[in-house]
């Protein structure tokens, strides 16, 4: 499984990353929204982890950006922010999961329980 982290804080993605580390077989990252797409086109990453308030493109727009051009793209936003109206946004915007950053420690289980729940449909 391949993953893509989208976080504009260093320290969250190097958080981020060593909690994946054996759940992934890469990861890359990029800081901001504004990067998102491009590195989904060029990664075509199973799993994106998003940040949703970053400078620039927020996490929800980058979220849209990559289901419009992938439908099928799994987007778990992974925030510090929680709150029902950003949690309904989210899954508006097209992000299967919705994970608080204080949660990080469950993340390689709901990773994992996502690729298999596609497998399984797919």
């Amino acid at each position: 499984m391949t993953l893509l982290i989208v976080e504009d804080n260093a320290g969250i993605r190097r958080i981020l990353r060593r909690t994946l580390v054996d759940t992934a077989s890469a990861i890359w990252e990029c800081a901001n929204g504004s990067d998102a797409l491009a590195a989904y086109e060029e990664h075509r990453p199973d799993i994106v982890l998003m940040d949703i308030r970053m400078p620039g493109i927020d996490g929800l727009t980058a979220t849209r950006q990559i289901r419009g051009y992938d439908p099928s793209a799994r987007v778990i936003v992974v925030t510090d922010y929680e709150d029902e109206g950003l949690r309904t946004a989210a899954f508006e915007a097209g992000a299967r999961e919705y994970v608080l950053k204080h949660e990080i420690s469950d993340l390689p289980e709901i990773v994992l329980s996502l690729a298999e729940q596609d497998e399984r449909i797919g």
